[in-house]
Formats: C-alpha cells, sequence, structure tokens
C-alpha cells in the first residue's frame, strides 16, 4: 500500500477513508496532499469518505506558498491550478460515490474539495465558504461545480462576497445533503457511508456516470444515454439478482 506524508488512508468495511493529516495547519492545501489526494482516489473502487483530522476540515490553499506567487510564471500558476483541477475531475470521474464529512471549516479550496465531492455530510456546527474573493482571488475551477449544486444567483453571492455559511445555511441552499448533531457526528457519517457502500456497486457507478455525462447534453441526447444505460443495468448481476429476489417476495 502506498505510503502518504499527509493523509491517512485506509479502507474498512468496503469504505475508503481518506483523512487530511495537518491538523496543525487545518489541513490546508498543498501541491503534495493535492497529489495525495489525487493519488488515494485514483487507487481506490470503494465508496470514499474524505474528511479532514483536527478541528476543521480543510482551510483552503497553504497561505505559506503566497510569498513565491508575485514572482511565478504565469506557466508556473497554470501547472498549480491544473493540479486542483485534475483532483476535481479524478473525482468526478470516479465510480463510486464520494462522500465529504465536514466538522469545522470547509473554506476556499477546502470547501471547493468538499463541493467537488458527490455528496456532503455537515456537523451542524460546521461552516463553509468562499473567500477567496477578500484577497482578490477566484475560486475558478469549482464554479464548474458550484454552479451545478446551487442556484446561479445563490452561486454567484457566494463567490463574490466571500460570505460564510452555517451548515443549516449550506443544506438549505442545496449545497449540504445531510446535517448531522455534532455529538453524534461521526456515529451518524459511518452509518450513512455504511448504507451506501452497502448499495448495488454497479447501479451506484452507472447512475453516477449517466447523472454527470448528462451535463450539456440535449434532453433527446439525455434521453438516449438513459436508454442506453437502462439496457446495461438489466444485464448486470446485482440486477439479476435484485429482480430475483424481489419477485420471490411477490
Amino acid at each position: 500500500m502506498t505510503s502518504y506524508q499527509k493523509l491517512l488512508y485506509k479502507v474498512e468495511d468496503g469504505v475508503a477513508r481518506i483523512t487530511l493529516n495537518r491538523p496543525d495547519k487545518r489541513n490546508a492545501l498543498d501541491g503534495e496532499l493535492i497529489s495525495e489526494i489525487k493519488d488515494a482516489v485514483a487507487a481506490s473502487n470503494h465508496v470514499i469518505l474524505i474528511s479532514g483530522a483536527g478541528a476543521d476540515f480543510c482551510s483552503g490553499a497553504d497561505l505559506s506558498g503566497l510569498h513565491s506567487m508575485a514572482d511565478a510564471h504565469v506557466l508556473d500558476h497554470m501547472e498549480s491550478a491544473r493540479a486542483m483541477a485534475d483532483l476535481f475531475i479524478g473525482m468526478r470521474r470516479h465510480p463510486r460515490p464520494i462522500i465529504a464529512a465536514v466538522r469545522g471549516r470547509a473554506l476556499a479550496g477546502g470547501c471547493g474539495l468538499a463541493t467537488a465531492a458527490d455528496l456532503i455530510l455537515a456537523s451542524e456546527s460546521a461552516q463553509f465558504g468562499y473567500p477567496e474573493v477578500n484577497i482578490g482571488f477566484v475560486p475558478a475551477m469549482v464554479m464548474a461545480i458550484l454552479r451545478r449544486s446551487v442556484s446561479e444567483k445563490r452561486a454567484f453571492e457566494l463567490i463574490t462576497t466571500g460570505q460564510i455559511i452555517s451548515a443549516q445555511a449550506a443544506f438549505d441552499c442545496g449545497l449540504v445533503n445531510r446535517v448531522f448533531p455534532d455529538a453524534s457526528f461521526d456515529a451518524d457519517v459511518t452509518a450513512f457511508v455504511s448504507k451506501m457502500a452497502s448499495r448495488s456497486a454497479s447501479a451506484t457507478t452507472l447512475s453516477k456516470r449517466l447523472l454527470y455525462q448528462m451535463d450539456g447534453m440535449s434532453f433527446e441526447a439525455a434521453i438516449e444515454a438513459g436508454v442506453e444505460i437502462n439496457a446495461i443495468a438489466r444485464m448486470t448481476e446485482d440486477c439479476r439478482r435484485g429482480v430475483a429476489k424481489f419477485l420471490k417476495k411477490s
């Protein structure tokens, strides 16, 4: 198994657990951590749970690297941005559901990482936001995902005001899927993720692929893609077993 320096990785009960492990830096993202997350995601064929060690999920980019930005070449900036973009694409293309469990703060790139997951589970005291505008920066790549998660006007407000919102507000606008009490957060997350991992692997894989494949398709093309996935799903072993079980109960 690959040894990581800035994250913890283990597979348990059918779930690959990726824990950002820089609690002293509020799990801030640097090039090495981004590369390790990308590698861990690509290496797993399981349902993935991403969380942060310590009090916060992820505070965003490691600001200690800002000093070198002024002298960097545009190609260096593009290479750095591309690393995060490739991580988001890898998460989107991963065959199984990816779930972010957010305790504490998920800000800037950290909020982007959570948003790039298929599902977000939040503790009731968690906070979310894209405060990049406060330093003249732009949450550029994640916009492609954010505008698909919330209304266009809400997305515009979040990225241009830098507002930090509560877990409940994030749930209300559609960014977060579930909000759990702080006291039972770990147990609630485990129960939710275990249930997700027990779902048919072929059905969830085909569903994820089709849902995201529909981006940019015309209505007719999306329906046609649905026809193909419908036919493929009927031929899977999971579906055959499920239908046989249903008929036996009827």
